[in-house]
């Protein structure tokens, strides 16, 4: 037996007490003293502030007017239907269940790593019948009974912090794997919202089609009347025939891309495609101007950035448990419990027996194994570090390129938006000169395709907007708060790190 429990002698409790606070006096730790990376962060963003956006006149300000986008960040597209699929991609979508399941794994490792506080203890009670010779007389034979129910226990106090230092490396990776979770969460909320704008914007691009196709089908009867009196060419009808089928083409070709984004929204929803629909719908939502903050609140919204600190951290506390291997391990054992043959006397004074003592173990040669353990995890730390100022970095970047390119959009969509205005005045020329035998018919068919390529443009430039609004904000963290990761993702309060 080689465990300790309770016993009633009064020397050998005085001892279990006595080691007991010594190793909750003398513990120490040999991890050295963390504080976060430090990173080269900007004052600010050198793009403009959204209020010199809406001056521009390219954005709309958000309502309600937060300074900072919080919880729900896609309502403030005030689109419904978009809020509706949003609101599914926690409860089905896969990804996010995988996500979530190794958050609960990492917080049942910190439970685990927690048990180590404590002693050990154990029982294995037996009933050992046996049948032997008597020594007095061979040719008799003699069986007997023997009850046995002994209690062990050991414990090994954390003097040089190994358990400490492993407790807490666990809950930073809890942390961490919470904002990895989270990370996940809204990088597939980021995505349906990007598919979801993409497929209105392919209904708009269906329904202007189909309106050219219908004036491609007006201007083939006008045609064909104006071959009747001479005015119009065997040739012109053709042409007008030529475009009015291009065009049809060009309507049902859509189709493909719309339906791979309707699967494409039903996979990240977590639903089969082939049950999965939505039904074709306007473009109703706009851009809206995006409280950015500053720089260095990056370094709390983001969860992928929370995640790479966290795991700085925790491989710091991991240097701690490396160099704890160069102390000796002293373990508390004992054991207790009660032998008699006779189950009535099973309890009786007689009866007890006990056993305590300590031991203490220590690597006298290792060829270096303790070192190399030891420099692993000092250059893990420093790997960690890299990894957290590279995702800093990133982020700065991310922020900088959706910043510059919902600027440069705004200004390109009013001159698209002025270029249709003039294809749209030049296809009402065109028809005019045409219908008055001014010009032939190819400078109709001509106005129509540069009007409508135009049209086309403008409405795919909504889309980077829209799809750029929906990056910045993911680039800013969402709707993701830092300070929930210490009070879900560490089981118990009393510890938090």
């Amino acid at each position: 037996m080689n465990t300790l429990i309770f016993n009633r002698n009064s020397a050998s409790r005085i001892i279990v007490v006595a080691l007991t606070s010594l190793g909750l006096l003398v513990g120490c730790s040999f991890a050295p003293n963390y504080s976060k990376p430090s990173v080269q962060t900007p004052a600010g963003f050198k793009e403009l502030t959204p209020e010199q956006f809406n001056q521009t006149g390219g954005w709309n300000i958000a309502e309600p007017k937060d300074s900072a986008i919080r919880g729900n960040w896609w309502e403030v597209f005030h689109e419904p239907e978009l809020n509706a699929l949003e609101s599914q991609v926690s409860d089905s979508n896969q990804s996010v269940a995988a996500a979530l399941a190794n958050f609960l794994g990492a917080r049942a490792v910190v439970k685990q790593s927690r048990s180590q506080y404590f002693p050990t203890v154990s029982a294995n009670p037996s009933v050992i019948s046996s049948r032997q010779p008597s020594l007095s007389n061979p040719k008799v034979s003699v069986t007997s009974t023997e009850y046995s129910l002994p209690f062990d226990a050991s414990w090994e106090p954390d003097f040089w912090g190994r358990i400490r230092n492993t407790v807490k490396a666990n809950s930073l990776e809890a942390q961490a794997t919470l904002a990895d979770l989270e990370n996940v969460r809204l990088t597939i909320q980021a995505e349906v919202a990007v598919d979801y704008f993409e497929l209105r914007v392919l209904d708009e691009q269906k329904q202007l089609l189909d309106a050219s196709a219908s004036a491609y089908e007006e201007s083939l009867k006008l045609v064909i009347i104006q071959q009747t009196t001479g005015l119009a060419s065997g040739q012109d009808i053709e042409q007008a025939e030529t475009q009015l089928e291009i065009t049809r083409a060009q309507a049902t070709d859509l189709g493909i891309q719309r339906a791979q984004l309707e699967h494409a929204i039903a996979m990240l929803l977590g639903q089969p495609a082939s049950s999965f629909s939505l039904a074709t719908n306007f473009l109703t939502a706009k851009p809206v101007a995006i409280p950015f903050g500053v720089p260095s609140q990056l370094l709390e919204r983001r969860p992928d950035i929370a995640a790479a600190e966290r795991r700085v951290a925790e491989a710091n506390a991991k240097i701690g448990v490396a160099r704890a291997a160069y102390y000796p391990t002293i373990t508390l054992s004992g054991a207790a419990g009660y032998q008699s043959t006779s189950i009535q006397n099973l309890f009786s004074g007689p009866g007890l027996a006990w056993s305590v003592g300590t031991t203490l173990a220590q690597t006298l040669f290792d060829g270096g194994l303790r070192k190399a353990v030891t420099e692993q995890a000092r250059a893990i730390y420093q790997g960690t570090v890299a990894n957290y100022r590279q995702a800093v970095l990133t982020a700065f970047q991310e922020v900088e390129d959706n910043l510059s390119t919902l600027r440069i959009l705004s200004q390109e969509l009013q001159q698209q938006n002025a270029a249709v205005e003039s294809a749209q005045r030049s296809l009402k020329f065109a028809n005019a000169r045409y219908q008055s035998g001014l010009d032939s018919y190819q400078s109709v068919i001509t106005a129509h395709i540069t009007l409508l390529t135009n049209q086309r443009t403008a409405l795919n430039l909504q889309m980077e907007q829209l799809t750029a609004s929906v990056q910045l904000i993911k680039a800013l963290g969402g709707g993701w708060d830092a300070a929930l990761e210490t009070t879900v993702a560490i089981p118990n309060k009393r510890t938090h790190l």
